[in-house]
């Protein structure tokens, strides 16, 4: 990989672990619901424009939507207003790849590796410590919201493996078009529509700095670079960089927003972010399950799966 190129992929990832800092940030601004909305909203509605016409069925677009766009990133909004911190989310997101494993060998019948298992060995008692660590200090509801958005996080990689988009771009544009009404209902019937228009009245520029950066620099130029990427090499070179993500995840929330890092915090993200990179290892091509942490790493050709 040119130096460019490297630089290009360690800056996708810095995007991507600051973006939780932001979150938490804009959250101070808006109901977790009605944020996710703009912020799909936003990314969505002018570069519809610019990427040209779907190049998947539109059935595995509105899959993909409803359970990356609502499910995923509804529960990980929730979750982090709840009281998750940036940091930790960063870092226990990254699971999503033990799920991917686990539900493309449920539906599709592929087989890990021994070092595929043993990666998910290692990855789940990262989770077990990042637990125990949020169980010291804080409440687990907010904690289990966020390993359910993972979750779901993993089935979208399923499904968007199976949809091959050859554009990674274009097709996140159009799933990001689904969770924009789904996201906007819940909002008025859970959070209240007075809440949602308070907030919306009492937009500063920090607010709308905050939406700017979730919906156009993590999301539109983050794909955008992530799928240019993976177009100039293979998954298995671009996708280690992801495993960055939750090192600026937790570095810049601990220096933005103060978050402590705890010893035990560290040993997670040991064991979580190595575990993820042994289930990711395949010895050759077209064995076991190639699970990345993004999901723009499953389009096409590599299949390789994993994204905030």
């Amino acid at each position: 990989m040119r130096p460019a190129h490297l630089t290009l992929a360690v800056l996708v990832a810095a995007v991507w672990g600051l973006n939780f800092a932001v979150i938490e940030i804009g959250l101070d601004h808006f109901p977790p619901l009605l944020f996710s909305a703009l912020r799909f909203l936003a990314a969505a509605v002018p570069a519809v424009f610019l990427v040209g016409r779907p190049k998947v069925a539109w059935k595995w677009i509105l899959a993909v939507g409803l359970v990356l766009g609502v499910a995923k990133f509804g529960l990980l909004f929730v979750g982090m207003d709840a009281g998750m911190p940036a940091g930790l989310s960063s870092l226990v997101l990254q699971s999503q790849a033990v799920f991917t494993a686990l539900i493309a060998f449920a539906a599709l019948g592929e087989r890990p590796s021994r070092t595929g298992l043993l990666g998910m060995v290692v990855a789940l008692a990262g989770i077990a410590v990042a637990a125990v660590d949020e169980g010291a200090s804080g409440p687990l509801l907010p904690f289990a919201l966020v390993i359910a958005a993972a979750a779901c996080w993993g089935a979208s990689n399923v499904l968007t493996r199976r949809a091959a988009p050859p554009d990674a771009l274009n097709f996140m544009v159009w799933v990001s078009t689904v969770p924009v009404l789904p996201l906007l209902a819940l909002s008025l019937l859970l959070e209240g529509p007075s809440r949602d228009w308070d907030a919306l009245r009492a937009v500063d520029w920090q607010g709308a700095g905050t939406l700017l950066y979730v919906a156009w620099i993590s999301t539109v130029f983050g794909f955008g670079a992530w799928g240019w990427l993976l177009r100039r090499h293979p998954a298995s070179t671009v996708a280690p960089f992801s495993l960055l993500v939750p090192v600026f995840g937790m570095s810049s929330a601990a220096l933005l927003l103060g978050e402590p890092l705890s010893a035990l915090r560290w040993c997670a993200a040991l064991l979580l972010v190595g575990g993820v990179a042994l289930a990711s290892w395949t010895p050759r091509r077209g064995r076991g399950v190639r699970t990345g942490v993004h999901p723009v790493d499953v389009p096409a050709r590599e299949a390789a799966v994993g994204r905030s």
